[in-house]
């Protein structure tokens, strides 16, 4: 019974105490709002009131709604670009690497968290000899059978398999928001890189559109020229307009089957025509996206929680390194029949046992556990300095995503403008032209305006939109569905 007590005793305190520091969040510098966040907007005066003195603002109970808390499909509204999204997260290498990455992380739990219990085997002998006679002995005939039992169990009293079962567990959830990282990056390159196809798609139609009409102008010059009514130097410059039309159709039909080629392997298919929807112009997005609190970036970002996952990894190690300063100590037991003869293996006074413990403690490693411990600890500060770098370039890249957005709508609305007079500019000089009022050096400048006007404003249109896809990215969306 006083043997019995002792094990219960051992094994009640195989879990008495951990040794290396607890993880806590470390603190960060949170900004109070996003720079080129736009404006909150004020509430306008009723008539016949007095517009009061500005008051500190009030604690809000809601923060502010984030576009990256919506999902992707509520952004992104264009059918054919959502199927395309769905076909990616079900065939894109790179997320199914992932998943397979968590499935290896949560075996390599189990196996660091078997360490924390018992080993139990058990064996059987059956062993027949016949020694020859010596000059010392006789001739022996002998045989042996045995079955038995064999326990081992390292008792984990400093805590050491407990810390490194923590770091696993924390590299566990480092390898599912690694996942959900690259689900939120696939869906943010799938939509710009289809937004990318409907603006060479639009550049396309307007070079072939822009072609034709040049080429009914240059039969109209060519008319002229015959009557004698122009020159050919008016010829000349026609087919320029020609040819500067025609030269961008095959890089622009170069560049769409290579984007399409981009886009099949996104969606882990082999290249190949890829389906459209809404045209760029018709792909709806807001004036101005709410970006919601800096501190719920910390909570939505998938590399910043991926980052933390593997700082509270590292910070567990530190007890796993320090506990080998402390002894270790195991029980061993064994117990089972040994007999001469197989049928009297398992009746009489055949059966055996025998239990134990050792305890083992360190006295001169060479510093090695020293070591081991800096090691560790200065893993933990390498992954506290990429956790907070992370952090600081998550709000330089949110920052840098609405300053985009906002100038980049800016300069599409100037572009715009640009092209409607470029247009009537075009539209003009061919009057003046047909009117005897001007020369054809005046139509090629402006008909080349105009059309690289055009061309500038669907480029205009496929930066808003880009822009938009980084917000969405930046602020931590995508990943969730």
């Amino acid at each position: 019974m006083k043997k019995l007590a002792s094990i219960v005793i051992l094994m009640s305190l195989a879990t008495g105490c951990t040794v290396g520091p607890n993880y806590k969040r470390p603190s960060v510098d949170v900004p109070g709002g996003y720079r080129g966040a736009p404006p909150a907007p004020e509430a306008a005066a009723q008539p016949g009131e007095e517009k009061k003195e500005q008051q500190p603002a009030q604690a809000s109970t809601q923060p502010p709604q984030s576009i990256g808390d919506e999902k992707w499909w509520e952004v992104f509204q264009d059918k054919e670009l959502q199927e395309l999204i769905r076909t990616a997260l079900k065939n894109n290498y790179d997320v199914n690497i992932a998943a397979a990455r968590i499935l290896k992380a949560q075996a390599q739990l189990g196996i660091t968290r078997a360490n924390q219990l018992p080993t139990i085997s058990a064996g059987a002998a059956a062993i027949n000899a016949d020694v020859p006679k010596t000059k010392f002995t006789s001739n022996t005939e002998t045989s042996f059978e045995a079955a038995g039992v064999n326990l081992g169990w390292e008792l984990d009293f400093w805590g050491k398999y407990r810390r490194a079962t923590e770091s696993a567990r924390a590299n566990l959830l480092a390898a599912r928001w690694a996942r959900e990282y690259v689900i939120s990056t696939l869906v943010s390159n799938v939509a710009a890189s289809y937004f990318q196809l409907r603006a060479l798609d639009l550049q396309l139609e307007i070079s072939r559109r822009t072609l034709a009409a040049r080429k009914e102008s240059l039969k109209l010059t060519q008319t002229l020229a015959d009557g004698g009514a122009t020159n050919m130097l008016d010829v000349r410059q026609a087919e320029q307009l020609v040819a500067v039309a025609a030269e961008a159709i095959p890089d622009l039909e170069r560049r769409i089957a290579q984007q399409e080629n981009y886009l099949s392997t996104l969606i882990g298919s082999n290249p190949g025509p890829i389906a459209r929807g809404l045209p760029l112009t018709e792909q709806p997005h807001p004036p101005q996206v709410p970006a919601g609190l800096p501190s719920e970036l910390l909570e939505r970002r998938p590399d910043i929680r991926q980052a933390e996952e593997q700082l509270a990894a590292a910070n567990a190690q530190i007890g796993v390194a320090k506990a080998a300063y402390y002894p270790s100590i195991s029980l061993t037991g064994n117990a089972g029949y040994a007999s001469s003869a197989l049928t009297s293996l398992f009746t009489g006074p055949a059966g055996f046992w025998w239990f134990g413990g050792t305890l083992t403690q360190p006295i001169f490693a060479g510093g090695r556990i020293k070591s081991g411990v800096r090691y560790t600890e200065a893993q933990q500060q390498e992954f506290l300095l990429i956790y907070k770098q992370t952090i600081q370039q998550a709000f330089r890249g949110v920052s840098d995503a609405l300053v985009g957005y906002e100038k980049n709508r800016e300069f599409r609305q100037h572009q715009e403008e640009l092209l409607l007079a470029a247009q009537d500019a075009a539209r003009l000089s061919e009057l003046r032209y047909q009117g005897g009022a001007s020369n054809y050096i005046e139509v090629l400048t402006n008909e080349t305006n105009s059309f690289n006007a055009e061309l500038g404003l669907a480029q205009a249109r496929l930066n808003e939109l880009v822009s938009l896809v980084e917000i969405y990215r930046t602020l931590g969306g995508g990943w969730a569905s």
